[in-house]
This record gives C-alpha cells, structure tokens and sequence, in this order.
C-alpha cells in the first residue's frame, strides 16, 4: 500500500471554517490520503467534492469525550451517514471503561456498527487516559463488538499516540479482523515510519501534506 493511503487528513478545531476545511479537502485530493477526517456537521460539504475519487469521507462520533449516551451516538452516526460519510470514527466511554463496564462498552460498539453496517467504523479508546490492562481490555471489547480499527487518541486529551501504545494494541489485536489506528502528535517522517513499523495500519495526523 502506497504511504499516503495510511492516512486520514485531520481537521477537527471547532474553530474550522469552510475555506480550512476547502483546503484539506483539496490536499487529499492532490495527494491521494485514505480520507478526508472532519467533524459531521463539514460532511455534506466534504462528500460531493470526493465523487470520483478514491479520497473517502470520514467524521467523528461521540467527540471528544466519548460520554454521550449509546442512542445518541447511534443517531449521529446514522445521520452522518444520511449525510454521505464514508467511515465513521467513534470514541467509547471511556469512564464505563474504568469502571470495568466491558458489557456496556461492548453492546455500545455493536449499537454503532450496527448502524454502520459495511462502512467502516474505528473506535477510539483515548490510550492517554488509561492503564495497559484498560487498554488491552478495550482492545478486546473493540474485538468482540465487531468493529474494524482501534484507534489510539481523539488529539483533544492530554496524549496522542505513542510507539508503546500501539505495539500494545496491536498484540492485543493480533489473530483477530481488528487494525490498529493510532492519531495524535504524528508529525514527522520518522515518527510515521516508526508508527507503520509498530502495526498502525492507518495514520490520523493535520500533516498529512508535510509528512508526504
């Protein structure tokens, strides 16, 4: 898979307005990225500037604290697909996690990919506010829920992705239809080499255009 194909060009400031947004959508388009990753409320903005092109649609659900409730989450990741989104990146609860809640979190999951059906969820376990074992416990839950990435941090926290973290989740994923995103502070070459080499199999970064 060519390099740019790993990532997922980020733009997530509440702050964004039409013209940053019009100028990642126009950079992933240059460079070919997997997707164009915005809030939903950019989606019906973003998706029919990528018809005919391999650049999908993506948007975030749950962001970035991951504690709205499971229907509401269900509701939104319905209406952005109505809208037109491509893959859906949801963030779990994250305090139901701590409480060691993993039925919860789990039927949660399930709500959400069911309402992806085959789109392509990630679910992101923001790694920053975690123990190995919650990580690892989390990993598993993304597992058995059905989704198709896990994903490291929302980049609202107080971490992104670390090296450790993602050959963490990438162990514990191994053997299963589960890949490993990690999001959060990749900014250079090296730091995304080092990422692909520890098993992240897609790259959410606002660098995209640097790091190619």
């Amino acid at each position: 898979m060519k390099k740019s194909k790993y990532i997922d060009h980020t733009l997530l400031k509440p702050e964004s307005t039409k013209a940053q947004v019009q100028k990642i959508v126009d950079e992933a388009k240059a460079y070919d990225f997997a997707t164009v990753m915005v809030n939903p409320c950019w989606i019906p903005f973003v998706k029919p500037q990528l018809e005919g092109t391999d650049v999908k649609a993506a948007c975030v659900i749950g962001f970035p604290l991951g504690a709205n409730t499971t229907a509401v989450k269900v509701f939104e990741t319905k209406d952005a697909l109505n809208n037109g989104a491509d893959e859906i990146d949801m963030v779990l609860n994250i305090g139901e996690l701590k409480d060691g809640n993993d039925e919860y979190v789990t039927n949660e999951i399930k709500a959400v990919k069911e309402a992806c059906g085959e789109h392509c969820l990630k679910v992101i376990i923001e790694t920053c506010l975690l123990t190995d074992e919650e990580k690892v416990r989390a990993c598993k839950d993304v597992v058995a829920a059905g989704a198709d990435f896990v994903k490291t941090s929302t980049g609202f926290s107080t971490g992104g992705a670390t090296l450790a973290d993602v050959k963490l989740m990438k162990e514990a994923v191994e053997g299963t239809h589960v890949k490993v995103k990690a999001s959060g502070g990749v900014r250079t070459r090296e730091d995304f080499d080092a990422m692909i080499k520890a098993g992240a199999e897609r790259i959410g970064t606002s660098a995209g255009t640097k790091l190619m």
